[in-house]
């Protein structure tokens, strides 16, 4: 199986160095759960796309510091393309930004949310939608870091889960597309250097309880599973 990676962001270079770039992350996460996968990367920042739809078996789109709203040239772009694979019923996994971003691209709303930032580890609770997609679980944890949320899902999307914080943090679109508000590419390490750097941003109170909460288990590789298995169904 061959996944084209979208990537929309790049890792600040101090962070790169000890934790790779998002498709470094990705590929860690997904090479665990099948050692076997091909894996391609597709900047799209710098407009770089497949030549062809099917090149791959399916993408993942990656999370950004951009906001999908953000009337920004390839952010745009990327939308289009999303409509294409859509239209083509190819399969699509979004993540944080990714998850927005499909929301935005096929009749759905991103803002900012009302309860502002959600960083640290996440409880999301399952709904009975998910049992279609052969997710047999009552709630799943995720590390997280946003301050937007998809507030309306993409056209014909369903609910699979939500936290307290982010009612839409998973969704599904027919057979083919499946978001995660949440990160399961990012490790503890990672998500802990980011709340440091936006202590500030957050203040004391928020900065101590997502740092407590980096205490907690997270279902990083279950996720990862889930992602695999809907790909290749």
């Amino acid at each position: 199986m061959k996944i084209g990676i979208l990537n929309t962001d790049a890792v600040k270079p101090e962070f790169a160095a000890k934790f790779g770039e998002y498709p470094d992350m990705f590929a860690g996460l997904l090479l665990a759960v099948d050692p076997q996968l091909e894996l391609v990367t597709y900047e799209v920042v710098t407009n770089e796309y497949p030549a062809d739809l099917d090149e791959v078996d399916a993408y993942i789109i990656t999370g950004s510091k951009l906001s999908v709203y953000d009337d920004v040239p390839w952010i745009n772009q990327l939308k289009d393309f999303v409509r294409d694979l859509h239209q083509a019923k190819k399969k699509i996994v979004g993540i944080c930004f990714g998850h927005q971003l499909i929301a935005e691209a096929l009749g759905g709303k991103t803002s900012k949310a009302e309860v502002g930032w959600c960083v640290g580890v996440h409880k999301s609770r399952l709904t009975a939608e998910a049992a279609d997609y052969g997710i047999d679980a009552s709630d799943f944890q995720l590390l997280s870091n946003h301050q937007d949320q998809v507030q309306k899902m993409a056209v014909g999307g369903k609910l699979l889960a939500g936290t307290e914080s982010c009612p839409i943090a998973m969704t599904a679109v027919g057979e083919h597309i499946l978001t995660f508000q949440g990160h399961p590419e990012f490790a503890k390490p990672y998500a802990r250097a980011l709340l440091d750097m936006r202590r500030e941003i957050f203040g004391e109170t928020l900065y101590q309880k997502a740092v407590s909460s980096l205490q907690q288990e997270t279902d990083q590789l279950q996720v990862g599973r889930w992602i695999l298995d809907f790909i290749s169904h």
